[in-house]
């Protein structure tokens, strides 16, 4: 006990350290406007809709969670909205929570007849919270009260894409943000870097591979990227495979119960030195369409991305 206590707080702590890491998603593919305010669907008449759940290192007491609820909204042909909500809970002894809510708005301009680019904005308010006086270490002064913030965020990123083939690059939030405990400062935010691009491979009519990247860059920190391999089946099974540099290898399923509604679901096997400690990550992800202007029953192929 004595041992997954100061693991607990040794994890907590990590994440002060590095400065309230934005949190982070085996299954990100499936709501890249989270990273990239850029990011869209491109389909007038057709709400995308979703639900996330990631327990993050199981086994762990106060280890990760994160719920993740979201929505991208076409206007018109030129410009889409997005809206995401994002709770993310560490801690078990002093626990962190985060509540994110941001707002995108991107116009697309039509570089040539197959590539489209999309700028994005993002803006939005994280509330920081701190529950250190219902831990068992309240007694130390400096645990000795509990502490919020709220902060803002402003985001920027560019989506180049085409049928088959989507790159971006953008920051979720170009505002510095520190957060103090009390008169102790405990993190400084860091700007985030993302990097994002996969291609679609048409092996045949009934199967679609597509390999995929998303390189991460903390300022003042290592370099991160996840590599991926997906696979469409007949338009409604998915199966995949990725890799997060020196973190965990993840396997991950999708199936489509109807033409709006898909499950996913993903696992990582931990590679970092914590894999003695925890039995892995599960992440549980439901996605629906509001199909105002029947795409479905006209595109019989979906955008795989």
């Amino acid at each position: 006990m004595r041992t997954l206590l100061i693991l607990g707080i040794a994890m907590l702590f990590s994440v002060f350290t590095y400065g309230q890491q934005e949190p982070q998603y085996s299954q990100y593919m499936y709501n890249m406007s989270t990273v990239n305010p850029g990011y869209v669907t491109n389909q007038t008449g057709m709400i995308s809709t979703g639900l996330l759940y990631r327990k993050q290192w199981t086994s762990i007491p106060g280890s990760p969670q994160t719920a993740n609820v979201f929505a991208n909204i076409p206007l018109n042909e030129k410009i889409e909205v997005s809206v995401n909500y994002v709770n993310d809970n560490i801690g078990d002894a002093i626990n962190v929570k985060n509540d994110f809510v941001n707002a995108d708005v991107a116009y697309i301009t039509r570089l040539s007849e197959k590539f489209r680019l999309s700028y994005g904005l993002k803006l939005g308010l994280n509330s920081l919270q701190v529950n250190a006086l219902d831990s068992n270490v309240s007694d130390d002064p400096a645990f000795a009260d509990n502490a919020s913030q709220l902060n803002m965020t402003l985001g920027a990123g560019l989506f180049l894409f085409a049928n088959n083939f989507y790159a971006g690059v953008s920051s979720p939030n170009l505002l510095p943000n520190d957060a103090e405990l009390g008169e102790i400062g405990v993190a400084q935010s860091k700007t985030h870097l993302y990097a994002i691009s996969g291609y679609i491979f048409d092996v045949s009519s009934d199967v679609k591979l597509k390999p995929s990247t998303v390189i991460k860059q903390v300022l003042d920190s290592p370099l991160t990227f996840d590599v991926s391999l997906n696979s469409l089946l007949f338009n409604r099974f998915e199966l995949g495979v990725s890799y997060r540099y020196q973190d965990a290898f993840i396997a991950l399923a999708g199936f489509s119960v109807t033409p709006n509604l898909k499950l996913g679901y993903s696992y990582d096997f931990s590679t970092s030195d914590l894999s003695g400690y925890n039995n892995g990550s599960h992440e549980i992800i439901l996605l629906y369409n509001f199909d105002l202007l029947s795409f479905s029953k006209t595109f019989t192929s979906p955008r795989f991305y």
